[in-house]
Parts: structure tokens; sequence; C-alpha cells
């Protein structure tokens, strides 16, 4: 976990680093007036985040799968993901099971809108939320009744929380791009557990923790929507 962390914080400073960068050498060529028709939409990327996929495949307690939807307008970008999310865990407590689904929206800025394969270098924020059921089974050894089972369920939870992001869209061949985000989860809220507290929350990870890391790898297409000559 702490290697993972140090990773993220590591692609974080060079992204940040990269972004003033990319910033400064813009400034003297960004001279020229922008028009409202630069800010109609040239193309959407589409794809799926592999490693939840890779995780699917080798994890028997996860099951899960995300796709992802970036619309240009400018040099900013409107992302929307959405995705599934399911565990299956077993301990000497019980086991607690959850199914569920996510999604996130909010803004990117491209630091690299003048680019001419159009790869991508952002950071942007995000909203989420979590729509999800949990059941947890355990047993239970009191002194008077003896042993019993129980049986805690939400069948309706709710989750929302906030991200920030940041990351590359790198163009491979033709319409084909690859890239990653990193992401930064805080703000957790939870609604409608009456139950019992949510241990595990689709989209986000472990309720207990206030803040975490997310990092998804994705494979994507682009898909053209206008021309982009003359285009500033």
């Amino acid at each position: 976990m702490v290697a993972t962390l140090r990773l993220l914080l590591t692609n974080v400073l060079i992204l940040v680093l990269l972004a003033f960068t990319c910033v400064g050498q813009e400034k003297e060529a960004d001279n020229d007036s922008v028009t409202v028709k630069d800010f109609i939409p040239t193309g959407v990327r589409i794809g799926t985040d592999a490693l939840a996929l890779i995780k699917t495949a080798y994890d028997e307690r996860y099951s899960g799968w995300e796709l992802n939807a970036e619309v240009d307008f400018h040099r900013y970008f409107l992302a929307v993901d959405m995705g599934n999310w399911q565990r299956d865990l077993s301990s000497d407590q019980g086991r607690y099971t959850n199914k569920g689904t996510y999604f996130r929206i909010g803004p990117d800025v491209n630091f690299l809108h003048r680019e001419a394969d159009k790869n991508v270098l952002f950071f942007g924020a995000r909203y989420a939320r979590s729509v999800f059921s949990e059941d947890f089974f355990t047993t239970i050894d009191d002194p008077v009744w003896g042993t019993t089972e129980g049986t805690f369920s939400n069948s309706d939870a709710k989750a929302r929380w906030f991200e920030l992001t940041g990351g590359l869209r790198v163009r491979v061949w033709k319409i084909v791009w690859l890239g990653y985000t990193a992401r930064f989860k805080f703000g957790l809220g939870t609604s409608d557990t009456p139950a019992m507290l949510p241990y595990d929350i689709p989209g986000y990870g472990r309720n207990d923790k206030k803040s975490t890391w997310g990092f998804n790898y994705l494979i994507m297409v682009r898909l053209p929507l206008r021309s982009d000559k003359g285009i500033r």
C-alpha cells in the first residue's frame, strides 16, 4: 500500500511539473482570440478500465467493469464514468457481500490542447455517486442463548463523494488511445443504511477511509464529431 501511494504521488508531481512547463510554452502562442466555434466538440473518446477487467479475471473476491467517455470543449473535457462493482469477502467473523453501480462526472483541463496527435495531459475534478446493496452473514456466540446465526442487510444504500484527478491520454494507433487516471477520493457520505454501517462502497472502497486513492488504466477509441481545422 505504501509503495502504491508513493507511486501515485510521484505521478501527480510529474503531472504538475509537466503542466507548468506546457503552460509556460503556450503563453506566447495563445495571443489569438478564442471564438464560440472553438468550444463546439470535435470528438468523443470512449473506453474501459483494463485494470477492472484483469482484476475480475484473477481475483475471486471481486467482479466489476467500468466504461468511460470524454467530450472535448476546446482545452476542456467533460468526463463521465459508469461502473459496476461486486465483492465477496470471507473471514473468521463471517461473510460479507455487496453489489452495486456508480457513476462519476466532472471537468478536466487539458494542458496539451495544441498537440497534433491530440494527446492529453489533464487535471480535473469529479462528483461521484453509488447505489448498492450489501449483506453480512455472521455467527453470534451468546452465553445465554447459545450460538445463533445473524444476517445484516442494506438493500438500497447510497453514497456520494468527490475526486481530484490527473492523468494522461496518448495516441498509439489511428483512433486508439491508452492512458491512465489517478484519483484522490474524499468527502464520502452515506445514506439509507439502517441495518449497519457500510463496509465497502462500489466505486470508492472501504467506508472507514476518510480519503483514498484510485487508479485506472484506460483503453479508448476516439470518434470524430466534426473537423477541427482552424481550431485554436
